[in-house]
């Protein structure tokens, strides 16, 4: 099992910048894939961006250009920094692991956006 710990979420103006962060503990070996997913109410949780343990990474489109996604692996945490917000990024950000013993989810840190 992973337990991941995010912090990193407020409230910011549109244009401005934040940082969110994920720190995995207990079975850490297992990890190959940590990523974030956002969710808003009545949609579907989706995939913002994905980073392996080589350092590859995936952004959807909605976030190109304007989120990065970076991990440290001495510290087991996993980074998003993401700038130019709009007021369409407002949603909840979870963290996510893809490891041998399973997926593990982070329990979500709510990102706003004003415009």
């Amino acid at each position: 099992q992973v337990q991941l710990v995010e912090s990193g979420g407020g409230l910011v103006q549109a244009g401005g910048s934040l940082r969110l962060s994920c720190a995995a503990s207990g079975n850490i070996f297992s990890i190959y894939l940590m990523g974030w997913y956002r969710q808003t109410p009545g949609k579907q949780r989706e995939l913002v961006a994905t980073i392996t343990n080589g350092g590859g990474t995936d952004y959807a489109d909605f976030v190109k250009g304007r989120f990065t996604i970076s991990r440290d692996n001495a510290k087991n945490t996993v980074y998003l920094q993401m700038n130019s917000l709009k007021s369409e990024d407002t949603a909840v950000y979870y963290c996510y692991t893809g490891s041998r013993s399973g997926p593990s989810w982070g329990q979500g840190t709510q990102v706003t956006v004003s415009s």
